[in-house]
């Protein structure tokens, strides 16, 4: 069975070479002067291309998530731990939250920027994704030293 899954993977990944390719030749072949010039030229080349790894992205992303679920779905105990890790991030995420800093945005010359006026949505947002990585960043760094001393003290 894993043999045979191998080979697939194999076949399905030297297709999307092969259309890559062919993108890529096409691509080259009419060359930046003409590419830049007419915008038929990038429709037909450029837009199939972006389609295509559009395509490739969304099924990337569609089978990694079916896989993590199914592989979750299979060990009961590695679920438990996921959803306490995602608890725990939505927790930090709150924490952040309330503790935003949601003054407005001010530019180079003095005057509130567009969208960054006092409490709107993208400046909230924007502070508590700041503050939520610095907390992260915090407790990351905070185990990593926790760990180093771990294993200074064993040697």
């Amino acid at each position: 069975m894993n043999n045979k899954f191998s080979k697939i993977l194999t076949a399905i990944a030297l297709v999307l070479a092969i259309i890559t390719a062919f993108f890529y030749i096409r691509l080259l072949y009419i060359g930046d002067d003409e590419l830049k010039a007419s915008a038929d030229f990038q429709n037909s080349i450029i837009s199939p291309f972006i389609w295509f790894t559009v395509i490739v992205l969304i099924a990337t992303i569609a089978i990694s998530i079916f896989s993590s679920v199914f592989s979750l779905v299979r060990k009961p105990e590695q679920l438990k731990k996921t959803l306490l890790s995602i608890g725990i991030l939505a927790v930090v995420l709150l924490i952040a939250y309330f503790f935003k800093d949601g003054t407005e945005v001010l530019g180079a010359d003095g005057k509130v920027l567009v969208g960054g006026e006092e409490n709107s949505t993208s400046n909230v947002w924007s502070s508590t994704g700041i503050l939520y990585s610095i907390i992260l960043g915090g407790v990351g760094l905070a185990l990593f030293l926790v760990d180093m001393v771990k294993s200074l003290v064993k040697s």
